[in-house]
């Protein structure tokens, strides 16, 4: 399945992305053989192969669940340049009107 130049323009246009014309080239020739890999696995008879999620032999492999203190909220405050009400104070980015 061939991905063309009008293809990869399209779909940068939807994403609000520019490319010159031998960026569109590459892309839609790397698209089309990605395009073709995945067509060719299609081909592929999995009768009778059993479905893998994970490739690994780890079964439910846990970690002990164990409460650990935070940190200290005035050594955190340290490197903040100015705090409220035990919060951090930023500059406001959007006013009422």
């Amino acid at each position: 399945m061939e991905i063309t130049k009008e293809d990869v323009k399209h779909v940068a246009n939807l994403s609000k992305l520019s490319f010159d014309e031998t960026e569109t080239a590459e892309f839609a020739g790397s698209l089309t053989k990605i395009v073709d890999m995945f067509l060719k696995l299609e081909e592929v008879d999995t009768t009778g192969v059993a479905f893998t999620s994970n490739v690994v032999d780890n079964v439910n492999t846990w970690r002990e669940d164990v409460a650990v203190a935070g940190w200290d909220r005035d050594e955190l405050f340290k490197n903040v340049p100015e705090t409220e009400d035990g919060f951090i104070k930023v500059p406001t980015i959007m006013e009422d009107n």
